[in-house]
């Protein structure tokens, strides 16, 4: 039986920057992606325990690609006040059970909802699905929002489905570059996202880790490496103190009762991914016998590259792989597998090491309508 935990990372007034390929240093996500946490955390993990060490963790992966020594999920925001915490899922990519035809009324409404609060993702994608009858029903919160109506008490106001964007803002701060020859100056910006910190009204992020089995030791070294993370900062601009939290982790007992019925539902129709997610080649059970991907497959593709972090010292680009992204959907569990991205250039080194990027996925099962 696999083990679940839920780490939540308390950025406190540290702003962030999340930087993503092809995006200026002006802008900013509120949010990291599986494969830069994986990549963190792997450079601290040789920092704190060797090389040796990280090799052994990083063969186990490569050795056994179905049953790694963990799984990630990407971090997604979570916000909290003095009565509950509202933690968000990536909406898969196909309409929930119950969803109508005759959506004209609020399907703008519906498309622009990129993440959902756990309990009313595992309602519409593990329960009774969408509902269409009602004052109370997902169809007339829809509607009223689309309308721009006055906010009603509606549970679906309550569980947070259109306060998403409530929990951070971005903002841009001015920095001055000095150039090294002429000692000239340039004015830039940097974007940073800042999470609420207030007392009465606080938000971060969070991730979950799946263990194939109870791992003490692994686990125990996780938490050192995050606690060294949370000090050395997460992201981009550190050096200027960008990025730096608390981590806090949850055991399967301590989370709510939603929570612990999403991790266990039994299989359903499909799997909808909470990671980025990559293999070459794909496994057969995700393909037609063509050698395309099944009918029923929606995702979306994201290019991930960037820069070699390693303690070396040596900064190149990584090579680049095209990676499925969260709220994709198969009718088969999608596994993945550590992609070798190390750039020709930095081979030529001595004593240097390969570089990987995680594509190892995380999926949670979900009930989809009969087509």
């Amino acid at each position: 039986m696999s083990i679940w935990k839920l780490v939540r990372l308390n950025f406190g007034q540290s702003g962030a920057h999340f930087g993503e390929l092809g995006i200026g240093i002006e802008e900013t996500s509120e949010r990291v992606h599986s494969d830069t946490l994986f990549s963190a955390l792997i450079t601290v993990y040789a920092q704190l325990f060797g090389s040796k060490e990280v090799t052994r963790l990083l063969e186990q992966f490569k050795e056994q690609p179905g049953h790694p020594p963990f799984r990630l999920s990407s971090t997604f925001l979570y916000q909290q006040d003095a009565d509950n915490i509202i933690d968000y899922l990536p909406k898969p990519l196909q309409f929930p059970c119950g969803y109508p035809s005759d959506d004209l009324e609020f399907f703008k409404t519906y498309k622009n909802l990129k993440h959902l609060p756990v309990e009313v993702w595992r309602r519409w994608y593990q329960g009774d699905g969408f509902t269409s009858s009602g004052i109370d029903s997902d169809r007339y919160q829809l509607i009223q929002k689309t309308q721009d109506k006055p906010r009603s008490n509606g549970m679906r106001y309550e569980a947070g489905i259109f306060s998403y964007s409530d929990g951070f803002k971005k903002v841009l701060y001015p920095k001055i570059g000095v150039d090294r020859i002429t000692r000239g100056t340039n004015l830039y910006h940097t974007g940073f996202v800042q999470f609420n910190y207030e007392q009465r009204r606080q938000s971060g992020l969070y991730f979950l880790i799946q263990f194939p089995q109870a791992n003490e030791n692994l686990e125990a070294n996780l938490k050192l490496v995050l606690r060294f993370l949370g000090d050395e900062g997460l992201g981009g601009e550190r050096t200027s103190g960008a990025g730096q939290f608390q981590e806090k982790w949850f055991d399967f007992s301590k989370l709510t009762e939603t929570w612990q019925k999403v991790l266990t539902s039994p299989p359903l129709t499909h799997y909808a991914l909470i990671s980025l997610f990559w293999e070459s080649p794909l496994s057969e059970n995700l393909l037609e016998i063509d050698g395309s991907l099944k009918k029923d497959s929606s995702y979306e593709l994201q290019r991930r590259g960037g820069w070699i972090s390693s303690p070396s010292g040596r900064q190149l680009m990584r090579k680049s792989i095209q990676m499925f992204t969260e709220g994709s959907v198969f009718p088969s569990q999608p596994i993945g597998q550590l992609a070798d991205v190390t750039p020709d250039e930095f081979k030529q080194y001595r004593n240097t090491h390969k570089i990987y990027r995680s594509g190892v996925s995380l999926s949670l099962p979900i009930k989809l309508p009969n087509k």
